[in-house]
């Protein structure tokens, strides 16, 4: 490729990279402040609104006519309005959404049916303060934004990735943010933290006003000392993954547990059963510490400010929120004054036209443009009763008033409906003198009618840090009777060892077998008429030297092994069939003296063997001949 080709290919790039990653970042992956929607949310509240008639309508319906506006395909419809409608804010549902404590997914769309909530037909729509422009194909019309009168950004949440940024803004508490909003408009102080409908617990003492991180627990409930009930559980999981990450912590050997359940249906409920020597009380920080019954999320506030990423915080989104609601305000008050105005001044042209009969000056006039100039040239006395001088198209109006209106016009009712306008119009005209408390007023409202539905969930308390490495060395003693062959740790006994409540023991014996347990309470360790003499941790790193005779040649063997492929509660052997254990330990540089039988007149004779020169092999391998001869008596060399 030539050197000018090559720099036309990078130029190519370049441009429609560039444009590819400004429409990611801006019409897909980052909700705009304004309203607080990415395109396909706000196009599907668009098409609810222009098809409410106050009924349910299948969602697979909704998402057709959506098509219309949004070029993406039908699935990514779907799923963003079904993840709408799982918040309970904007959408009011029918069927089986899916279910946000467990995961499992909505019916299809055919089988379910939304509408617009009462709360989003009273805060999102206003076709006077919406800015429109033609969808991707130009037959249609679209909201550049919806003129939220909620903070929906914050009240939501919104997580997205585009190229090079991302956004995650944990949704908040309705109720709270209206309450934040008030407190601003007074001036005073306040502070948001993140509330989840899954509830749990929270400690927010990072969030830093949405630019830090929060810690999340599930609600645990001690039933009983060998049961634990998750009644709540952390944003982001479901009770199938919780689940999955008690099973994965209890093979790992963080945790035991006996059994655990979901019974969750419309609340969550996860029930966990412990075994023998787990009590559920010291059970809990281990779930905290190795499962999802702790979680960390991380927040970053990243939004669609004027068609360009704005970095900032959630109070810094709320006081924007904020200053747009009272222009909001400001703007539908200017449009009913206006409105208002107008009824006064029609009311008030309609009056004059009758009540003075001006009407009678036009019965002989026989041209249309002569009929105009009389009734202009009869208004011109009564201009002073107007705010203006009538226009041409108040003329046309006053001739087209049907005889029999004249003839029934009431004055009266129409100096009471003036009069009504006109106190309408002294009170518009009081709100906007007044923005801010009339602006708190609209708030205060909104939190009467709705703030019953929207509860807090997520409880706030301070969580303390759970140390991992604290919880994994907890020590336990187990003690081992040798003369009842007991073990566990409500034994008592001189001989007794120290490990961790996630260790496992090994039990070896005389007759040759070897069995690896969980640390018990209490257990019977001779089992299948076998002697326990050996009791440790199966750390597998522990080197073993053993001395054994075989019965039929008695000749004297040893061998060095280390346990480190075991299941648990199943026995193994160490020594081959037909061997006789003389002698077992993990000391080093242990020496035995080994002494032959005689034969025939010659003296028996002796041999010293240190046992730390004998390879390393597998616990199965057989062990090393000492000698051809037959052995008579073994003495143990201990080191000095």
């Amino acid at each position: 490729m030539t050197k000018e080709k090559n720099n036309d290919l990078k130029a190519v790039m370049r441009e429609n990279y560039l444009q590819y990653a400004s429409y990611v970042i801006l019409d897909r992956a980052i909700p705009d402040i304004v309203d607080g929607l990415k395109p396909v949310q706000r196009r599907i509240l668009h098409t609810l609104s222009k098809i409410d008639d106050g009924r349910m309508h299948k969602v697979a319906n909704v998402v057709g006519q959506t098509m219309a506006y949004h070029p993406h395909g039908d699935a990514a419809i779907g799923d963003a309005l079904i993840n709408m409608a799982q918040k309970d804010f904007l959408l009011d549902k029918q069927g089986n959404f899916g279910n946000p404590y467990t995961g499992d997914p909505a019916a299809a769309v055919r089988y379910i049916e939304t509408r617009l909530s009462s709360l989003a037909k009273a805060t999102l729509f206003n076709p006077d303060l919406t800015e429109f422009v033609p969808s991707y194909d130009g037959r249609n019309q679209e909201p550049v934004a919806l003129p939220a009168k909620l903070p929906l950004v914050l009240l939501h949440g919104a997580e997205g990735i585009a190229v090079g940024m991302s956004t995650r803004i944990l949704p908040h508490n309705f109720c709270e943010l209206l309450e934040a909003q008030i407190a601003h408009l007074q001036g005073k102080s306040y502070e948001l933290l993140p509330d989840f409908a899954l509830g749990g617990i929270m400690d927010a003492s990072t969030y830093d006003k949405g630019r830090g991180k929060v810690r999340l627990r599930a609600k645990l409930n001690v039933v009983d000392d060998k049961t634990i009930a998750i009644e709540e559980i952390c944003y982001g999981t479901t009770t199938e993954s919780v689940m999955r990450s008690i099973e994965e912590a209890a093979k790992r050997g963080k945790l035991k547990i006996e059994s655990i359940h979901d019974y969750t249906a419309e609340k969550v409920e996860i029930e966990i059963k412990l075994p023998r020597g787990q009590h559920a009380t010291d059970l809990i920080q281990h779930l905290y510490a190795f499962t999802e019954c702790e979680v960390s999320l991380n927040a970053m506030c990243l939004v669609i400010k004027d068609h360009l990423p704005w970095e900032t915080d959630v109070d810094s989104i709320l006081e924007y929120h904020t200053s747009l609601l009272q222009g909001y305000l400001k703007k539908e008050l200017e449009i009913e004054q206006a409105r208002v105005l107008r009824k006064i001044y029609d009311k008030t042209l309609e009056q004059i036209f009758i009540e003075n009969r001006l009407y009678k000056q036009i019965e002989t006039v026989k041209s249309a443009e002569k009929v105009d100039e009389t009734v202009k040239k009869s208004l011109i006395p009564y201009h002073s009763l107007l705010s203006s001088p009538p226009e041409k198209e108040d003329r046309e109006r006053l001739l087209s008033i049907p005889i029999r209106r004249i003839s029934l016009f009431d004055i009266e009712k129409n100096r009471a409906e003036i009069a009504s306008f006109e106190e309408r119009l002294q009170e518009i005209e009081k709100h906007l003198k007044q923005l801010k408390r009339f602006t708190t007023d609209y708030l205060k409202e909104l939190l009467k009618t709705y703030g019953s539905l929207f509860p807090r969930r997520t409880v706030i308390e301070h969580i303390e840090q759970v140390d991992k490495r604290a919880i994994a060395a907890q020590k336990v003693k187990v003690g081992f009777d040798p003369q009842t062959g007991f073990i566990g740790t409500k034994i008592s006994s001189d001989s007794s060892i120290e490990c961790t409540n996630f260790d496992k023991l090994l039990l070896i014996s005389k007759e040759g077998t070897y069995r690896v347990v969980n640390v018990p309470e209490k257990l019977y360790a001779n089992q299948d008429d076998t002697t326990t003499i050996y009791v440790g941790v199966a750390d597998k790193k522990t080197l073993f030297r053993a001395l054994y005779i075989d019965e039929k040649s008695k000749c004297a063997y040893v061998k060095r092994f280390v346990v480190d492929k075991f299941i648990l509660e199943r026995t193994y052997p160490y020594l081959p069939e037909e061997a006789r254990l003389e002698f077992l330990t993990t000391d080093e540089n242990v020496a035995v003296e080994i002494e032959f039988k005689a034969n025939g007149n010659k003296p028996s004779r002796k041999l010293d063997f240190p046992l730390d020169q004998v390879p390393v092999k597998g616990v199965k391998a057989r062990g090393i001949r000492m000698h051809a001869k037959p052995v008579k008596k073994v003495k143990i060399l201990r080191p000095k």
